[in-house]
Parts: structure tokens; sequence; C-alpha cells
């Protein structure tokens, strides 16, 4: 059994961190750097598992992939799971590096979703100076070291104020799940991305660009505002004194976000037994 548990982990798939409900409107995340999908679950209790049928991608801890190659295996496992039928409404949500991702799936293949939310997109990491050169610097660290750095980086990457102890223990243990050379790799990634505006005015979705004012990592409200900018149908919604992980913040809340800015679907109506 554990030889087959390891296997499963060694291959992207998509996890379902609460009952599967097919009869509600699927949403899929797509997770930052860690890969996990974990980070979302602080989440599922607050409304998202009862609007909302969730899958979590997950990525092996030691793929290396280019982002062609992440965006053909997420395109693969939504067009197996809809071989036979494809739910009614499809959000796809990508956070952080998760977000590129979804940026590409939109791109290149629009028909699998109908809703695209962004959650503090890693898409502008490129235009980031200091990012790159300590990017650059992760890769030669001793291993001892790059340890230490991996909590060094707590504080730019969450508002650890507006976060639970437990929630910061789900967000370094997500952090060390990754080894160095996939680490690196993936922020490689995030240097190498670029979107320009007209691949994104090619994007029709409705899109929900949610952004922290309070990241201290990235420049995400400037970002929001150059997506909805360029996108036809994007609206953005600015989370105030929130930091890059916000979705494990105490007081932030995904489903009334959605509900709030209108970007939930209406159940279809009951059809009348003759």
């Amino acid at each position: 059994m554990g030889s087959l548990i390891h296997n499963f982990n060694e291959r992207f798939h998509f996890s379902t961190p609460s009952t599967l409900q097919p009869d509600l409107p699927l949403l899929v995340y797509l997770p930052g750097m860690d890969g996990t999908g974990e980070l979302l679950r602080s989440q599922i209790n607050k409304g998202l598992s009862t609007a909302f049928n969730l899958q979590c991608l997950a990525m092996p801890a030691h793929d290396l992939s280019s982002w062609d190659q992440l965006t053909e295996k997420v395109v693969g496992l939504l067009r197996s799971q809809f071989r036979h039928s494809r739910p009614d409404t499809v959000y796809l949500c990508g956070e952080s590096f998760g977000g590129c991702l979804a940026l590409k799936i939109a791109l290149k293949a629009p028909e699998l979703f109908d809703r695209l939310i962004l959650i503090n997109p890693a898409s502008c990491f490129m235009g980031q100076a200091l990012l790159h050169f300590g990017s650059h610097l992760t890769g030669w660290l001793p291993p001892p070291i790059y340890a230490l750095s991996v909590m060094g980086l707590l504080p730019f990457l969450a508002a650890l104020g507006r976060i639970a102890r437990s929630e910061r223990n789900t967000l370094l243990a997500a952090m060390q799940s990754v080894p160095q050379p996939t680490s690196t790799w993936r922020v490689n990634l995030l240097r190498e991305f670029e979107m320009n505006s007209h691949e994104l005015s090619r994007i029709r979705q409705p899109v929900l660009a949610i952004a922290s004012t309070g990241d201290r990592l990235l420049p995400s409200a400037a970002e929001a505002t150059r997506l909805t900018y360029s996108i036809p149908n994007a609206k953005q919604v600015l989370l105030p004194d929130s930091g890059h992980a916000c979705l494990l913040e105490t007081d932030v809340n995904l489903y009334k976000l959605l509900k709030d800015h209108d970007f939930l679907t209406r159940p279809k109506p009951i059809s009348a037994v003759a």
C-alpha cells in the first residue's frame, strides 16, 4: 500500500479536500510554489465547500516541468476528467505561482473553464529586480542555510499577525515540503514568465483578480490593476493589510468575497415534474 501512495504522490493529480459534490459547480485550485494544495484547506469550512465541488492540483515534489509541460499536464488532467461529462460551471482558481499557470491554461484551453479567479498571481515577478537577484542565490545556498532562509521568508509571504498559529505551521510545512532544486526551478519559471496585454486580451471569461495591498513579496495590487485593464471582463478586489498568503488569514473568506462581488453562478431552477 505504501508504494501505491508513493507512486500516486509522484504524479500530477487532483486531490479532493472535502466531500465530492458533483452537482455543485467545480472549483479547481492551482496552488502556489509548494504545489500541495494544502493552503486552501483553511477556506473549506468558511463556506467554500457548500458552494463548490472542490479539487486541488497536487504537483510532485521533484517535478521540473517547463511552463508548457505544466500547462499540458493540467489540461490533460481536466480533459480526461471531462471525457464523459463536463460540469455546467467550472471555476479555475490560481494563487501566486498557480495564478501564472491559470493564465497559461486560459490561453491554451479556454473551453475547459467558465470563470477565472486569480489570487496574488506571481505574473509580475519578472519585473522585480531585487527578487531576481535574491532568486539567483537560492540554488547556491548550502542545504542548512537554505532551510533557514525558508523560515526567514515567512514575514514576506504572510502577514503573520493576521494568521493563527496553526496556519503559520501549515504554511511553513508547505514551504519546507519543496526540495531545494524544485524551489530553484520554480523560481526560475517565475523569472521567465511573461504575458503581454495582447495575450491577456484574449481571455474572455469573467475574471476576478484578488490582491493584497500589504503584500511584501510582490506588488500584487498594481498587478491586479494591470490584469483588469488588459482582460476585457475582469474586475479587481483589494484586501487591505493582507499579505501574500492571504487565504490563510483568519479574516479572509474567499466564499464571501466571491458572493459579495457577484462572482457566484446562480443555481439552475429545478424543473417541475409533469
